[in-house]
């Protein structure tokens, strides 16, 4: 299992159309300040569901939306796209290729879909779960994180290493059963 593509229309500083294709190992991004690296992670941890504005280098929803520059108006939707390559199965998804999408539009309508048929986030999460892939995983690690997790407190340091382990899934099906026991 591999990210194969990332699309983008209309997130942050992408506002055409943008295809970015990654084949199997190491892919680096480089540019100079401002050229929109950060926006690629921030696209990635988007699509996979982060809600935190902050953690997204912004202050409210509408702000992952390209807002125009002097030569260009500003757009009313942003769309991004990952393709995953799950030829081994990886994903518990009978499909050899998954993309996972996220729309939000100006209006404050959003979506999220799997391979174009229309999801819940909840959907997106338990897919990616315990795969090290998600807006929480340790394989996205945004602008700043790095001393976040070095510096945070050990529950916090062991939720990373559970999901590299493999155990988040079970714990959280666990406090779900928890919760529809107590009620």
């Amino acid at each position: 299992m591999y990210l194969k593509r990332l699309e983008l229309q209309g997130f942050k500083s992408f506002a055409d159309k943008t295809m970015l294709e990654f084949k199997p190992g190491i892919t680096a991004v480089i540019g100079p300040n401002g050229s929109g690296k950060s926006n690629i992670s921030d696209a990635i941890r988007w699509v996979l569901g982060e809600q935190s504005m902050k953690s997204l280098r912004g202050a409210k929803a509408e702000d992952v939306i390209f807002a125009g520059t002097q030569n260009r108006k500003s757009l009313g939707f942003a769309e991004a796209s990952i393709v995953i390559d799950n030829s081994d199965s990886k994903l518990p998804i009978e499909y050899n290729e998954v993309t996972v999408t996220r729309k939000l539009y100006r209006s404050g309508e959003t979506g999220y879909f799997i391979n174009k048929a229309p999801c819940r986030l909840k959907d997106i999460v338990e897919l990616f779960m315990d795969t090290g892939i998600g807006k929480d995983g340790y394989s996205i690690i945004g602008q700043g994180k790095i001393d976040e997790i070095l510096s945070n407190k050990s529950d916090d340091r062991r939720h990373i290493f559970e999901e590299a382990a493999g155990i988040v899934k079970y714990r959280t099906r666990k406090v779900e059963y928890e919760k529809k026991l107590e009620q």
